[in-house]
């Protein structure tokens, strides 16, 4: 990279995930090793094969939005929006006093918006055509937080949305990375994804990778060998990017660096080639200019599919050696939340920098055959200049993003 081409820092985070409402009270909770995995509530999972989700707590939308917003968006765009609103007041940005056009918002979608789409749905069967809701007309879709993000705080700058399931996260990080090299002031980025409702589930359910297990403790166990499947969750983080000379000029607090990024795909099944996660890691190492022994801690896709977790591990392991870094899976407390992990891992990166922690991995008793390092039981206290974070979409994404204090 060359001299003249800006570093992106994050000056800002807003926080929505199962085990805490904000950012203090999401790295409270992960630091102590609480969980938000229960029994679902959106909906009676009864008559389903898989009852467990990370669900929000304590979310009451009209309690932040105007009414007109809340008549048209899914529970995913409000979260997303009060999100962004935490975000910008963590990053001290009033997005009145930005010009429009150096203001742009970059976030990835897995699923888009499948309660309101439900919803609307069951009117149309159920009362006809002329019962639903004009707003279906984009409430439902991939790019609508983006939407609604730009409209709400007037942002005209480059925007879009990035769609590679929970790999997506960080595509949407990097895509914002451009966006800010390329002369971009400000750049809102992240994930937000909720899908709790049976249409969602269903859709899920469909994939064959959902924990059955109704043991919250025990239902989401990668790296273990007695994983079978993940437990899905909602929520994620939004995050405040900006060039360094942006955030210096502001005076404003920095959390940290999106130092590095690479991104490959799975090659198809039967072809004999390996998969492409390790080349991901390299390419992110690379573009952050940084060794392998840089690297404080990797934050793990952890899919909890031992097929998935061994590839993952024989990745990790090729890259820093057998037990050679510390790793972590947090979503163990939170489930996976699709497009929102990955943001909310670098986040959490970003709090692990920020106070010399590591969060452990709860519950999992892990597999000693992984040859990883996996911190686990208590908080690993420790430097953290380096991390890195990892994420795979379903079939073949792969993603990763070193984080580097600033």
């Amino acid at each position: 990279m060359s001299t003249s081409t800006p570093r992106t820092v994050v000056t800002g985070l807003g926080v929505a995930a199962p085990n805490g409402l904000g950012t203090a009270d999401y790295w409270a909770a992960t630091r102590s090793g609480k969980s938000g995995i229960a029994r679902i509530t959106r909906f009676d999972p009864s008559g389903y094969p898989s009852k467990l989700a990370g669900q929000v707590p304590g979310f009451n939308a009209a309690d932040h939005l105007p009414n007109r917003l809340l008549s048209q968006t899914d529970h995913m765009t409000r979260l997303a929006l009060v999100a962004t609103d935490w975000a910008l007041a963590d990053a001290g940005v009033d997005p009145t006093e930005v010009p429009a056009y150096d203001m742009g918002v970059v976030t990835a979608s897995s699923s888009g918006g499948f309660e309101f789409g439900q919803g609307e749905l069951q009117r149309l069967w159920s009362q006809g055509s002329q019962y639903v809701s004009a707003y279906q007309s984009f409430a439902w879709f991939y790019a609508v937080n983006s939407g609604q993000i730009s409209i709400r705080n007037g942002m005209k700058g480059p925007s879009g949305v990035v769609v590679s399931d929970q790999a997506g996260g960080l595509d949407a990080l990097a895509h914002a990375r451009r966006q800010i090299r390329k002369g971009t002031q400000l750049v809102v980025s992240g994930a937000i994804d909720a899908s709790i409702c049976p249409w969602g589930w269903a859709a899920q359910l469909a994939g064959g990778r959902l924990a059955t297990s109704e043991e919250p403790d025990r239902a989401y166990l990668p790296f273990d060998a007695a994983a079978r499947g993940h437990v899905p969750g909602e929520g994620g983080a939004i995050l405040i990017l900006e060039s360094d000379a942006s955030a210096a000029r502001r005076g404003a607090h920095v959390y940290g660096e999106i130092a590095g990024y690479g991104a490959t795909f799975d090659p198809a099944p039967g072809v004999g080639r390996p998969p492409g996660l390790r080349k991901a890691v390299e390419l992110a190492l690379a573009d952050a200019g940084v060794d392998a022994g840089d690297v404080d801690v990797v934050f793990a896709d952890a899919a909890a599919v031992p097929e998935l977790d061994r590839s993952e591990a024989e990745a990790i392991s090729a890259v820093f050696g057998p037990h050679g870094v510390p790793v972590t899976a947090p979503k163990t407390m939170t489930g996976r939340l699709y497009s929102g992990a990955a943001p909310l891992d670098v986040a959490t990166a970003l709090l692990a920098l920020r106070d010399g922690v590591v969060p452990a991995t709860t519950n999992v008793d892990p597999d000693l055959s992984y040859d990883l390092d996996l911190v686990t039981g208590e908080p690993r206290v420790t430097e953290v200049r380096t991390a890195l974070v990892l994420a795979r979409g379903h079939a073949g994404f792969n993603s990763a993003v070193v984080v580097r204090a600033a």
